[in-house]
């Protein structure tokens, strides 16, 4: 006999916890609330799998996040009989997926709510790349001080 549905939303509820102790090492704020993860399963057993994006393609560290999203879901969630992380390119991220506490960090760091110069930034782009809608928020953020 497999989980029962509650028992999986309580695994899952603790894989987000832990995940929001799992930092991109470019912007300080966790993966969940920078909005990197796609989705979330756990399968009748426990096993979970998990999808995430990065903010821009070919991000040179996205193995090592990758890899401390599962370690860090492995360490935290016990229950979990298993834990795989996927990094997905189907579609870009987006700024939109921040979370609003994550937006709310943002504030606290830059000052200012640097995720409305991103979607600018990343709107003028027509879909292209949010690595270069990061640089030119910061690249304002730094001659504005």
């Amino acid at each position: 006999m497999g989980l029962t549905q509650e028992q999986k939303e309580e695994i899952r509820r603790k894989v987000i916890e832990a995940l929001k102790e799992v930092y991109d090492p470019e912007i300080p704020v966790n993966v969940w609330d920078l909005g990197l993860i796609e989705e979330i399963s756990v399968n009748d057993e426990g096993y979970v799998d998990i999808k995430m994006m990065l903010t821009a393609i070919g991000c040179p560290v996205s193995a090592t996040i990758a890899y401390m999203a599962e370690a860090t879901v492995w360490d935290k969630v016990k229950e979990a009989k298993g834990v795989n992380v996927e990094v997905v390119w189907d579609h870009p991220w987006s700024p939109d997926r921040v979370t609003p506490e994550g937006r709310e960090q943002l504030k606290v760091i830059y000052g200012y709510d640097i995720v409305e110069d991103w979607k600018a930034a990343y709107q003028y782009q027509q879909g292209g790349g949010a690595g270069s809608a990061q640089s030119r928020a910061r690249s304002k953020q730094i001659s504005a001080a």
